[in-house]
């Protein structure tokens, strides 16, 4: 049983059964739909709108244009919009944007869940490249632009609303819901109940032994499938759970993977060797990196990216021989010494994967 499953088949209110972590992904899960002009923004006046009444015919193909995985987020759509366990709840403040200049890619909703908790989702990376790029500049930059606007949101919404506060998100989403715990007011930060990270990457280590990180440590619910890449990047101090998926390695990245037992998730012991190994090595070769050089590095292959014009994934699918030639040919352009650097960065890498394939893995 998915996501789906659950949402179909569970037909207890959160009266007769409490929020729990499978409930949390689905919402975080939700929030990759487009709510523009569907439901009220976070500068809007309008009323929240439930999940029952977004089964408009007129609503659903635009909120549903360029989603990842169409398909199942139609599945869930309707399921949500017609179980009873969800169909009731309210959605209002959503916010979404996308700035280049500023390499940003966020969004969030608020999900009233009844009249005194509100469960907040802020999305994960999309197909955007300059989300992919947000995602690398953790290695480096803190906050990232997200984080701080994941603030803002937060601290909004809880002038708006006087309840009880549950907080989430899937990849990069879970980490600007931690964050956002984190930074949030203090009068707030005594309303949160809950902060849940799906497979979202962890922080550098000066956040980890704050102060701040520590008064919301004991709040924080962190969940990776077996076979966990993002949410391991940067991971050093970080608890969690793994839960296991029907999909093969990265592929477990996807909410619709992960398994559902009754009530709660179904897990595993721990992730996978391979993901482990995989893991060290990243997070060995960031150490050996200062900002200034993992900067150098994320920037220089972003901006082969960029040089080609594309903005979206699927913008490399359409022709990706003639972009590839594109790239290349951008490669060519970069400078001697920093290509030089790049490359001797990659060899490090291959380096530290073939010296950890002789390290037994606990």
């Amino acid at each position: 049983m998915n996501i789906v499953d659950y949402t179909e088949s569970k037909m207890d209110s959160f009266k007769n059964a409490q929020f729990n972590q499978v409930d949390s992904l689905i919402l975080s899960q939700f929030a990759y739909v487009y709510f523009s002009n569907v439901i009220p923004g976070i500068q809007d006046q309008g009323e929240p709108m439930p999940i029952a009444e977004l089964l408009k015919a007129e609503n659903i193909p635009k909120m549903l244009h360029n989603v990842r995985d169409p398909k199942n987020n139609y599945r869930l759509l309707l399921a949500l919009g017609m179980s009873p366990r969800f169909r009731n709840i309210r959605m209002c403040c959503y916010s979404d944007s996308l700035n280049i200049t500023e390499q940003k890619q966020f969004a969030a909703v608020t999900y009233l869940i009844d009249d005194k908790n509100a469960y907040i989702a802020y999305r994960g990376t999309d197909s955007s490249f300059v989300g992919w790029k947000e995602d690398f500049n953790m290695a480096f930059i803190s906050p990232i632009p997200a984080q701080q606007e994941g603030v803002l949101y937060l601290n909004s919404v809880a002038e708006k609303f006087p309840h009880m506060l549950m907080i989430g998100g899937h990849s990069k989403g879970g980490n600007i819901a931690v964050y956002s715990a984190m930074e949030c007011h203090p009068s707030i930060q005594s309303r949160i109940l809950k902060v849940y990270s799906h497979d979202g990457p962890g922080f550098k280590d000066e956040i980890f032994t704050s102060e701040k990180y520590g008064r919301i440590k004991a709040k924080i619910h962190k969940t990776l499938p077996q076979s966990s890449l993002v949410g391991m990047l940067l991971h050093h101090q970080e608890d969690y759970t793994v839960v296991e998926s029907k999909q093969f390695w990265i592929m477990q990245h996807d909410p619709f993977s992960w398994l559902v037992n009754k009530d709660d998730f179904k897990y595993a012991q721990s992730i996978t060797d391979g993901a482990e190994h995989i893991n060290i090595v990243i997070n060995q070769w960031l150490s050996t990196l200062d900002d200034e050089k993992r900067e150098l590095f994320v920037t220089t292959l972003y901006s082969v990216i960029d040089s080609i014009g594309v903005v979206n994934f699927s913008d490399l699918t359409e022709d990706w021989y003639k972009n590839s030639n594109l790239a290349l040919a951008a490669v060519k352009g970069i400078d001697t010494e920093t290509k030089r650097f790049v490359f001797e960065t990659l060899k490090s890498l291959f380096a530290l994967y073939v010296k950890n394939l002789r390290i037994p893995l606990k």
